[in-house]
């Protein structure tokens, strides 16, 4: 035994001084970077970079690790956490900080969340529960509503939403980095009937879609997908798709424009090159290993005109990556139904020239007011962003 722990240790000691240098294995390259984490005082909140007339403050704080939003015809806001429940907000004065707060839902795995004809919904990593929303913003009883969704594996966090027809979409991430899976819905969009919840894959080849909506003129699903660890520092981009239906997006053979990941044959003895002409390729590309989140478009009038129908984008940050990306917001404009340029929205929370962070934005939602909240899974917030003329 003591043999066989000293050869763990010597191994563990090998692997670390690899990573150090920046090389796991011939395979796979790039680095194990974590920024030092930060208090998120409000002398560093103040100095957020963002575009002038707007304001972020915290509308609800000590939340140890929120996840993802939604918010009922009512204006209360819930929201999940790694703690495996959701907790209800309200903000009855209307000055933009939550004044009642509790926990409303109790279920392991908890993530994704959606709300539709004052119906709660809620995904787990195999399961979707939907319950009546009561008059006071409590839950009901869960009634179990899909149930034998794939295994999580690497890519546990299942999100969904309602699509402008009624029919609920769940995005389904892959198990592993890149591998071919043994369950066909993993690594795909699902498409749910919301009467009887029967689903089918409406795309597939998608690693780990958490963030999508639908443009509010055409229509379009759009969706921002996480690219394949261990390609490099710069590979693999991050993906903004144009996700249509029976569409193939390349995953784990192919990625962005069509490049080979060689570290898997592509199915039905095709070439990379013949793979690649079989799917659908980004309509945009980020910063690799930014970690993209939610993704929703702005419907409001809160914010200046030209920021309707534009798309909002959470990146968590990078772990795997020297220099770190990601932690920050972004905004996507689209032209004629697609994507045409993006730039930042709201940026800082990675400071001292990238060595630290004060916070990992995760969710997003649209409030009533026409302001938006996105939340912080490292240091417990939900901020509100806010305009002002």
């Amino acid at each position: 035994m003591k043999k066989i722990i000293l050869l763990l240790a010597i191994l563990c000691t090998a692997l670390i001084q690899a990573q150090d240098k920046g090389v796991i294995s011939e395979e796979k390259v790039g680095h194990i970077y974590k920024p030092e984490r930060k208090e998120a005082t409000e002398s560093r909140i103040n100095s957020l970079s963002k575009p002038e007339g707007f304001k972020i403050t915290k509308f609800a704080e000590g939340l140890g690790e929120p996840r993802m939003l939604a918010v009922s015809e009512a204006g209360n806001v819930y929201v999940t956490r790694r703690a495996g429940d959701v907790m209800m907000f309200k903000d009855a004065d209307k000055d933009g900080k939550a004044e009642f707060q509790e926990t409303v839902v109790t279920k392991e795995g908890a993530h994704g969340i959606a709300i539709k004809d004052n119906t709660f919904y809620l995904i787990t990593v195999n399961d979707i529960f939907k319950a009546e929303i009561n008059n006071d913003g409590s839950i009901g009883e869960l009634e179990k509503f899909v149930e034998n969704l794939p295994d999580g594996g690497q890519h546990p966090n299942r999100t969904i939403r309602f699509a402008p027809n009624g029919e609920l979409f769940v995005s389904v991430g892959s198990t592993c980095n890149a591998c071919p899976e043994t369950r066909e819905e993993n690594a795909t969009m699902l498409r749910v009937d919301p009467e009887t919840g029967e689903r089918t894959i409406f795309a597939k080849g998608l690693r780990n879609t958490i963030g999508f909506d639908w443009h509010p003129e055409s229509g379009a699903l759009f969706g921002m997908d996480h690219g394949i660890d261990w390609l490099g520092d710069d590979d693999q981009k991050e993906e903004l798709n144009k996700i249509e239906e029976g569409g193939n997006y390349g995953w784990p053979y192919v990625y962005e424009d069509g490049k080979a990941n060689k570290s898997d044959e592509p199915p039905n003895n095709l070439s990379w090159e013949e793979y690649a002409k079989e799917t659908t390729f980004p309509q945009m590309l980020f910063t690799a290993h930014s970690a993209p989140m939610d993704f929703i478009f702005y419907r409001g009038d809160m914010f200046p005109s030209e920021y309707r129908n534009k798309a909002l984008l959470t990146f968590h940050g990078s772990w795997n990556r020297k220099p770190a990306s990601g932690y920050k917001l972004m905004t996507v404009d689209f032209e004629n139904g697609e994507a045409s340029q993006s730039e930042d929205f709201i940026t800082g929370f990675l400071t001292e020239e990238g060595t630290a962070r004060f916070g990992r934005p995760v969710g997003l939602v649209e409030l009533q007011d026409g302001s938006v909240l996105f939340s912080d899974d490292q240091n417990g917030i939900i901020y509100r962003i806010s305009y002002q003329k």
